[in-house]
C-alpha cells in the first residue's frame, strides 16, 4: 500500500493531487531561495509563514504556511511523507476530500502552533498536514482494520510514534503543530465516515 513502484509520468497521473501540493512545494522553496533564503526571518514573514509577533499572524498566513518550508532537509523529510502517504490516501478519499483534509489539517496544526508558543517563534512547513493524513490512516487501522490491513495498520501505527518520539527528542520540531494536525485529520476523517454512511 505504501510502496511507491509508479512511474513519475504514472504518479503525477494516479495522484494529481499530491503531485501539484509537491510542486507547489518545491516552487515556494526556489522562490524563497531565490529572493533571500528560506531560513532568513523576513523572508519567510515575507512569503507567509506562521508568527506570533508582534501579534498573531494574518489569516492568510494559516494557509500559506502549510507549503512554506525552512531549509532544504525540512523540504526533504516532509515532501517525502506526502509523496510516500499522501498518494495512497486521496485514492482512498478522492481528490476533493484529500485536499480538504490535508487544508483543514494543516490550518488546525498552526491555530494549535501559534496558541501554544508563548515566546515569538517562526513556523512554518507541512508537518500539521501531514500529521493529519497519518490520523486518517490511524482511524482506518481503528474503525475499519479488516479492509485496512493488519500489516498496514501495524506500519502507520509506528510511524506515528516514531514521529512522535522524534517531536520529543529532536529540537526545533513544532510538537504543538503535529498534535493540531493530527486532531483535525482525525476529526475530518470521522466526518467523511459519518457522512458516506448517511449517504
Amino acid at each position: 500500500m505504501f510502496s511507491r513502484k509508479e512511474s513519475l509520468a504514472q504518479y503525477i497521473r494516479l495522484f494529481p493531487v499530491v503531485s501539484v501540493i509537491l510542486v507547489i512545494n518545491i516552487l515556494l522553496f526556489i522562490a524563497m531561495e531565490l529572493y533571500g533564503s528560506s531560513s532568513d526571518v523576513l523572508t519567510l514573514l515575507r512569503f507567509g509563514a506562521m508568527t506570533n509577533f508582534p501579534d498573531k499572524p494574518e489569516l492568510w498566513h494559516y494557509v500559506s504556511a502549510v507549503f512554506l518550508h525552512i531549509g532544504f532537509m525540512h523540504l526533504l523529510m516532509n515532501g517525502a511523507a506526502l509523496y510516500v502517504f499522501g498518494a495512497s490516501l486521496e485514492r482512498i478519499l478522492g481528490k476533493w476530500r484529500f485536499i480538504a483534509l490535508y487544508l483543514v489539517s494543516g490550518v488546525a496544526g498552526n491555530l494549535v502552533s501559534v496558541n501554544a508558543h508563548q515566546e515569538p517563534y517562526i513556523g512554518a512547513g507541512a508537518s500539521g498536514a501531514i500529521y493529519g493524513v497519518y490520523a486518517a490512516y490511524v482511524y482506518f487501522s481503528i474503525f475499519h482494520k479488516t479492509a485496512f490491513g493488519v500489516h498496514n495498520a501495524r506500519t502507520i501505527q509506528t510511524i506515528v510514534v516514531i514521529g512522535v518520539i522524534h517531536s520529543l527528542i529532536v529540537p526545533n520540531v513544532d510538537l504543538s503543530a503535529h498534535i493540531g494536525g493530527f486532531f483535525g485529520g482525525f476529526i475530518m476523517t470521522t466526518l467523511f465516515s459519518l457522512f458516506n454512511r448517511r449517504e
